[in-house]
């Protein structure tokens, strides 16, 4: 995987947009009642809830992992994070909206934090990450990203097909 983060230009940038995920999600899902966001449009997709609180524990159980070992570890092997298995065990959508958003809240300024402490020479610190392949950390940043843009398209949509009924 190649990245641009290298750029300091670009990882400034790049760490904004991170930081904004939250408030996107509190935009987004802030006002909602409890039953309204436990609700599924879709078989297969997230409810809001399920959203929240997958995005918190990858923050935590992932990325913040990965971050950390790929600092501190030489050539660290990173486990995946099945996001859909874990949802399912925890039961996403019995949970509080509300502290899923503090949760993911709280785990992305820290991931952030530890990201802009990063010095140059260390973005190039590498691993291999189960499924994905070799990594290095200026990585991490472009593929929390990708991440997010996935599931703000899926929560766009699912706002416009909550509106449009």
């Amino acid at each position: 995987m190649r990245s641009v983060v290298r750029v300091p230009e670009v990882r400034l940038l790049l760490l904004e947009r991170l930081a904004a995920m939250s408030r996107f999600l509190e935009e987004k899902f802030a006002a909602l009642t409890p039953p309204e966001a436990a609700e599924r449009l879709a078989d297969g997709e997230f409810a809001p809830v399920e959203q929240c609180w997958h995005l918190a524990d990858l923050e935590r159980e992932g990325y913040a992992v990965r971050i950390r070992r790929l600092l501190e570890e030489d050539e660290p092997e990173l486990p995946d994070f099945d996001g859909a298995r874990v949802a399912a065990e925890r039961n996403y959508r019995s949970l509080d909206l509300v502290a899923g958003l503090a949760a993911f809240r709280a785990a992305r300024a820290a991931n952030v934090a530890a990201l802009r402490r990063v010095p140059d020479a260390a973005w190039t610190r590498g691993g291999t990450q189960e499924g994905v392949g070799r990594i290095t950390l200026c990585d991490v940043p472009a593929m929390m990203d990708g991440h997010d843009a996935a599931h703000r398209a899926e929560i766009l949509e699912w706002v416009r097909a909550r509106v449009g009924r």
